[in-house]
């Protein structure tokens, strides 16, 4: 039988816990790997990758000759690096005679390969290579516009497929609002035939334009690159029902100092100040009080009247 471990501190609880299944996921981290031989253009495609994802990304430098993606059994090590570090899209990079400059982008589900896309690098530029200003220079961790160009986006389904790991590999972590001043990054993909993207990467700079929208301008900052497709792999169907299936119930904010309990129903706790109530004067302007009053005028007119009277008769 299969020994179930159990995490023994808590540490360990902690990160097991946070590796567990949620409705809303965490950010998708990236994992860069290096094949049996790595050229030095794609040795700068992989650093630079990991430059533009610093902070959300795992590199590992040593080269790993039992990593095929392609091949059954050939993505075992690949999957256990995944489980390792905790990430769910993979950069992997080999040279060969037959392929070469070739990296392979992939995505994972439950630590087993979802997908798989093989493209060619060429035309590659690095950061080194561009002159720009660098005040404008995207800031680390800042959340980009990814633009997509050309009809073959939505018609070729290998360039469909490409789509997708490209956005989820540089969207980052979904958030519901935006900070305009914090967008100072984009990724144009341009489709320039049905197996051919050129890929740039670009500041944004804001410039005043007369209204409460300011104008855009895009300053190329590196690195750009034409992705070739190779090869690609799409998920069967029953692990992609899998992979698509939401939860109905949305988590739910925590409302503070409320309890739902089964037999009382809703409860809440509410806090009240000490009250001084030697100190607080009672108001004056009760219906009791004023009759009170009242009565005790009529009483002492009374009293007034008759003592006026008695001297009166002794006067007599």
């Amino acid at each position: 039988m299969m020994e179930i471990r159990t995490p023994k501190t808590h540490k360990a609880k902690r990160v097991l816990e946070k590796r567990a299944p949620k409705l809303v996921e965490n950010g998708k981290r990236t994992l860069i790997l290096h094949g049996t031989k790595t050229s030095a253009t794609l040795s700068s495609v992989l650093m630079e990758l990991y430059r533009l994802k610093k902070g959300g990304a795992i590199k590992y430098s040593r080269r790993n000759e039992n990593i095929r993606p392609f091949e059954s059994g050939g993505e075992t090590s690949l999957e256990f690096f995944s489980q390792k570090t905790d990430c769910s899209i993979f950069a992997y990079g080999s040279h060969t005679k037959k392929r070469p400059d070739n990296l392979v982008l992939g995505r994972m589900y439950d630590h087993h390969v979802y997908d798989l896309i093989e493209v060619g690098i060429e035309n590659f530029k690095s950061l080194l290579s561009f002159s720009y200003d660098k005040k404008i220079a995207p800031h680390e961790g800042s959340k980009p516009f990814i633009c997509f160009t050309g009809e073959g986006f939505e018609n070729v389904p290998e360039l469909k497929q490409l789509k997708e790991v490209l956005t989820d590999l540089f969207r980052g972590e979904v958030v519901d609002n935006l900070n305009l001043t914090g967008l100072d990054r984009a990724y144009i993909c341009s489709a320039v035939s049905p197996t051919k993207v050129f890929l740039t990467h670009c500041a944004i700079k804001l410039k005043k334009s007369g209204t409460i929208v300011p104008r855009i301008e895009l300053v190329e900052v590196g690195p750009s690159m034409d992705l070739v497709i190779r090869r690609n792999r799409l998920p069967n169907e029953g692990l992609r029902k899998e992979a698509m299936k939401s939860s109905k119930d949305k988590p739910k904010k925590k409302v503070k100092n409320v309890d739902q309990d089964d037999v009382l129903g809703k409860r809440g706790r509410i806090f009240i100040p000490e009250q001084e109530v030697g100190k607080t004067p009672l108001p004056d302007k009760s219906k009791g009080v004023k009759r009170e009053r009242r009565e005790g005028k009529l009483k002492k007119k009374n009293k007034e009247e008759g003592s006026a009277s008695k001297k009166h008769k002794k006067s007599e």
